[in-house]
């Protein structure tokens, strides 16, 4: 799947939260996570974009 990354780069970002002693960070991650698996599925998991950044590389930089 195209948007397989975003996963990686929250995972990411809840094991620090974790690490850090930021729970309440974790759980937020969490429910990221949920929402970017739902309006993935929605969207037939690539969406209409394709990386979902229009005008944007996957660095946030313009293309």
């Amino acid at each position: 799947m195209h948007h397989d990354w975003i996963f990686d780069v929250l995972a990411d970002l809840k094991g620090f939260a974790l690490t850090n002693g930021l729970p309440a960070l974790a759980a937020q991650v969490d429910a990221a996570m949920r929402v970017a698996e739902a309006e993935l599925a929605a969207q037939g998991g690539e969406g209409g974009s394709g990386s979902g950044m229009i005008g944007l590389s996957r660095s946030g930089r313009p293309n």
